[in-house]
């Protein structure tokens, strides 16, 4: 029987979208599974493009119908709707990252248009979706990364009221067949901010240069370069402080993806991993009588299951977002950061209990344990994020306001803030919700009332021995704190979708558990770290808890993991 809080092709049946998603989603899953694991696997390791995924997607419409926000839509199916892309989000990288991947750079591409004023860009990009082309986003460069300032993509006016551009950007995913690439550049005849320029550039120009692929595989991570490229008016759509905006506004929208799509690889690994384990017997007993590795695919699972309820909550909050209203903002990174790297951590335990089994070539686990690295590297490091959710901690932590409770988002809506988030500042000012309601409707759950403690411990830290000034500077220090504050926020979100979802208290005491000890880890190597005060050195320890344990809770999550065993294996 299936476990409802996975993902399973078998069984999947998304009624609770309108019937043109749910058709597509499903379409898209048939798809894979008539495919064939044999084909999913040579494609990867052959490295080739996937044109023939994106002629299934040009002939569904299904990049059109999910990537055109309404007010330029061709029929009342398109929208952008956060919680169907999710959803996709999810199926792709349950089937490969290099699907998901070439998906995910078109939503890149496209946000500086539906962000911009530029009609006649606006109508061309909803005229290439139609046609089933794929997008861009110029704005890394070799020499800078993602360092926008100091782009060296020059655009030299040419005196008609366009440009001529030249320069060159690394990184660049869909650049060797995007219909349109945004790109960020610079003006040289204006210095600082008010110089910045977003254009769209055409992949097919003489005036285009593609150089490489700048990675071994399916995935077009692509170098080129623009040589005296003609702007017209037609093309620019963002000029100075609004483009600067306009690429930070995009990465929020991009980065949220990267979630669902190591949800969906863990999925599929998890699939195969469990059934590989209870199926393998060595010195006379199948592994899955180990005790440890009980634990670790126990560990993975309950993990896993805390990925998705945090994700899931995470939609609302993105979908309800507005000017007054901008929490996405912490919840946003804290998918990116917290989330990815779960996903490694799921991955990892996984591979501990099958061994060699995970190299095999003709698995998908040996292509999931390769790209669940990537994705907390993709759209900011994990340092990065964190040490941008720090921002939000003592607001967060310490100082709630009221907001009306943010209901479950499945409706049938177009998030149209997303287009129109404005100013790339203020995150000092954001204020959220009281975290503490959402463990007190669990204090009967032994490990949420001791993880309530260790939260507890975090705010006498923030209150009484945050970092002083000269702390601040120090990153390795504000990292560690900025751990322990990811975990209570990951602990209040997956404990609001547990109450919408009326989720198995076995499986939520269980995770728990594991969160229990990854607060007392993190705050062991805060207490460890050179620069802490005395102060901050016994509180931190202070934090330190044993999680509470039950054999037979452990035992009845057992069973669910084991009961995984045999219920999906992809179609040869």
């Amino acid at each position: 029987m299936a476990d409802p809080l996975l993902f399973n092709p078998r069984t999947y049946d998304p009624a609770h979208f309108d019937p043109e998603t749910r058709r597509l989603l499903r379409a898209t899953v048939d798809w894979f599974e008539d495919r064939g694991k044999r084909r999913l696997v040579e494609d990867y390791r052959s490295r080739a493009w996937l044109g023939d995924f994106l002629e299934f997607a040009a002939r569904e419409r299904l990049f059109a119908t999910f990537l055109t926000p309404s007010a330029v839509a061709e029929d009342g199916n398109q929208r952008w709707d956060t919680a169907r892309i999710a959803a996709l989000n999810e199926i792709l990288g349950f089937y490969g990252l290099d699907y998901w991947y070439a998906w995910q750079v078109t939503i890149l591409g496209l946000g500086p248009v539906w962000q911009s004023g530029n009609a006649a860009a606006r109508a061309r990009a909803a005229g290439l979706l139609a046609d089933g082309q794929v997008f861009a986003f110029g704005l890394s460069e070799r020499a800078h990364g993602a360092d926008i300032y100091s782009t060296d993509m020059l655009l030299e006016p040419d005196g008609d009221g366009g440009f001529v551009a030249s320069g060159s950007k690394y990184y660049i995913g869909n650049g060797n067949a995007a219909g349109l690439v945004s790109v960020f550049g610079r003006r040289t005849d204006v210095e600082g901010p008010d110089g910045y320029v977003f254009f769209a550039a055409d992949s097919r120009h003489p005036a285009y240069r593609l150089v490489k692929n700048v990675v071994d595989s399916s995935k077009y991570v692509s170098e080129f370069r623009l040589a005296d490229y003609p702007v017209g008016p037609d093309d620019v759509l963002h000029t100075g402080r609004a483009a600067f905006d306009a690429a930070l506004n995009t990465v929020n929208v991009g980065k949220f993806n990267l979630c669902t799509a190591s949800i969906g690889i863990c999925e599929h690994a998890m699939y195969e991993a469990v059934t590989h384990a209870q199926n393998r017997v060595l010195y006379g007993r199948p592994v899955t009588a180990f005790p440890h590795v009980r634990r670790e695919l126990a560990d993975a699972y309950v993990r896993l299951v805390g990925m998705k309820l945090f994700s899931d909550r995470a939609v609302d909050y993105f979908r309800s977002a507005g000017p007054e209203d901008r929490r996405y903002l912490l919840f946003n990174p804290m998918t990116k950061m917290k989330v990815t790297t779960e996903g490694e951590k799921v991955i990892d335990l996984m591979w501990d209990v099958i061994a060699a089994k995970g190299f095999e070539k003709d698995t998908y686990f040996a292509q999931a344990a390769v790209e669940i690295r990537s994705l907390p590297k993709l759209e900011g490091t994990v340092h990065v994020n964190l040490a941008l959710i720090l921002k939000f901690l003592r607001n967060h932590l310490l100082a709630p306001e009221g907001f009306e409770p943010v209901p479950t988002r499945l409706d049938a809506a177009d998030d149209t803030f997303l287009f129109r988030q404005g100013p790339a500042r203020g995150l000092g000012s954001i204020r959220f919700h009281d975290w503490r309601p959402a463990f007190d409707a669990y204090a009967d759950v032994p490990n949420v009332a001791r993880f309530r403690e260790q939260a507890d411990a975090l705010c006498d830290l923030v209150r009484t021995a945050a970092p002083d000034e000269e702390q601040s500077r120090d990153l390795d220090l504000l990292l560690s704190v900025g751990q322990l504050f990811a975990l209570v926020v990951h602990g209040q979100l997956i404990l609001e979708q547990a109450r919408a979802t009326d989720l198995d208290r076995d499986v939520l005491d269980e995770l728990f558990a594991v969160l229990v000890r990854d607060f007392s880890a993190h705050a062991v190597e805060l207490h460890g770290k050179e620069s802490a005060t005395r102060e901050q050195q016994d509180r931190a320890l202070a934090a330190v808890r044993r999680p509470v344990t039950d054999a037979a809770r452990s035992a009845r999550v057992w069973e669910r993991v084991a009961a995984l065993s045999g219920t999906y294996e992809m179609a040869p």
